[in-house]
């Protein structure tokens, strides 16, 4: 199980611990997180091996737990040993997105399943907080996003922000600094702070750095190229590649970043009014994420498609506004999607409630009821 941290990877490993243990009361349990300091001497993939075999009960079937497995080093081998004994089933939660790259698709190739665990969806943040689906709770959620452990916050606002704060702190030192052995932590921040400004926005690295430069931070585009692949590599940003409608291609310069989470993104620049289309784009982003499909920001021509979301043989396109309140936004947003050579389900998602349903064939939806599934 992938995900940023705080997710609820942990949570779920419990649960599973819980289902388990009750099915299979006489196998082996053995539990190993990386977060707590009882584990720490488990540092690599020997250590690692000796642990479990040391715990495991001898000819029954045996349940392994690994929580933050990324901070074993070379874990990865360790796992191949212990399959192919044939009694072991483990599974793990990561907070890094290269966890099955590598050394590791390779030794483990057809053989383990990876499920991508996403912060709530608004549906789910609605379940967890007890509220009713009103323009408020969506408010709520726009503002400080879908970290389960908020719901058991003080409803102190102050209290949300710092907690969301201390998750940025921890991905970006613990899991990009000390991982990476990053020493411009300075630009490191700046770069952050910039992609939390610019939400949505199109730039390419080179573009990036021009910026950077300008405001005093002489970085080449390779190494923000570096750092931005480790901002998406912890899932603390999420990159959108831009691909070509017409000729089927991905672009190679140009691309979108938007947060894993927005209440993360709000405590990093603050929740600011004249963000609200940047915010909605971003929490449309992460619903299509989270309902399974592969999201790219589409070209037709000089115009620009939100989104292109892609899962198995479906495609749906799909454009993001505040509020079609002018006929100039009115023609941007439906036009454009007119302009799309194809047949395929075109969507116009916005904050309007009385815009009428449907507009020469291309559906028209309030974000609550986007997000609410209603497509």
């Amino acid at each position: 199980m992938t995900g940023q941290r705080r997710v609820g990877k942990s949570y779920l490993l419990y649960l599973l611990i819980q289902e388990l243990s009750q099915k299979y009361p006489e196998a082996g349990f053995i539990y190993l997180n990386k977060e707590d300091f009882a584990f720490e001497y488990v540092a690599n993939a020997d250590d690692l091996y000796q642990y479990v075999l040391e715990n495991s009960v001898e000819q029954k079937m045996n349940f392994v737990f690994i929580d933050e497995i990324q901070d074993i080093i070379g874990f990865e081998k360790a796992l191949r040993s212990l399959l192919v004994k044939g009694n072991y089933d483990i599974y793990c939660t990561g907070s890094n997105a290269k966890l099955l790259s590598g050394d590791l698709a390779t030794l483990l190739s057809g053989r383990y399943i990876e499920i991508r665990i996403y912060s709530l969806s608004y549906s789910e943040f609605l379940l967890f907080y007890g509220i009713p689906d009103t323009a408020d709770s969506l408010m709520k959620y726009l503002t400080f996003g879908g970290l389960p452990q908020l719901s058991r916050l003080s409803e102190d606002n102050d209290v949300k922000w710092e907690y969301l704060r201390n998750i940025v702190n921890t991905i970006v030192y613990k899991d990009i600094v000390k991982r990476y052995n990053v020493r411009n932590t300075r630009f490191l921040d700046q770069l952050i702070r910039f992609l939390a400004d610019n939400t949505g926005s199109i730039f390419s690295a080179k573009r990036i750095s021009d910026f950077l430069k300008s405001q005093h931070f002489n970085i080449s585009h390779n190494q923000v190229q570096t750092y931005t692949d480790y901002l998406c590599n912890v899932f603390l940003v999420q990159r959108s590649e831009r691909f070509d409608i017409i000729g089927k291609r991905i672009f190679e310069t140009g691309e979108k970043f938007y947060f894993e989470n927005i209440g993360i993104r709000n405590a990093i620049v603050g929740f600011r009014a004249e963000d609200i289309q940047k915010i909605i784009e971003n929490a449309v982003y992460n619903h299509l994420l989270w309902r399974g499909y592969q999201v790219k920001t589409g070209q037709i021509g000089s115009l620009e498609i939100d989104f292109v979301a892609e899962k198995v043989n479906e495609r749906l396109y799909v454009q993001v506004a505040y509020h079609l309140d002018t006929p100039e936004t009115i023609e941007r947003e439906f036009g454009n999607l007119r302009r799309i050579p194809d047949n395929y389900p075109k969507l116009v998602v916005t904050m309007d409630d009385n815009f009428p349903n449907t507009s020469e064939g291309i559906r028209h939806l309030n974000l609550r009821s986007f997000l609410a599934g209603e497509f």
